[in-house]
């Protein structure tokens, strides 16, 4: 029986992607990593109900060998549902890239767009 989905995200540097989701995101925190200080190979995030894992590609590769040269970001859009958008917008818009404007959608979600430090597209949406 599926329990919990938690991406593991492919990312070139696990130390700038968790100070853009602590710093430049804000609620995210830091829950594990390894190895435990230093350049991190790994990282488990979270904020509230949202977890996000971030593994170097290079730490990846040693794991897996088999595992093939793949780009960071780009593949995947990170979709997570909020509440009061429009205020979270407002505090967000001018510290990132935002590669979609609050709007309405046809399929009755309010949604933003933003892009993070490695290329990935956080949605952000509200149930309009």
């Amino acid at each position: 029986m599926l329990k919990k989905l938690t991406p593991n995200l492919i990312v070139d540097d696990v130390n700038k992607t968790i100070e853009f989701y602590q710093s430049t995101l804000g609620c995210f925190e830091l829950v594990l990593t390894d190895p435990k200080k230093g350049q991190f190979d790994w990282a488990l995030m979270r904020c509230e109900d949202v977890e996000l894992m971030f593994q170097s590609k290079k730490s990846l590769k040693d794991k897996i060998p088999a595992f093939p040269e793949t780009e960071s970001g780009g593949s995947v859009i990170i979709y997570i549902e909020v509440d009061s958008i429009e205020p979270l917008y407002n505090w967000i818009k001018d510290r990132v890239k935002v590669v979609s404007e609050l709007s309405d959608t046809q399929y009755r979600m309010r949604e933003f767009l933003i892009e993070d430090c490695n290329g990935f597209i956080i949605a952000f949406a509200e149930w309009a």
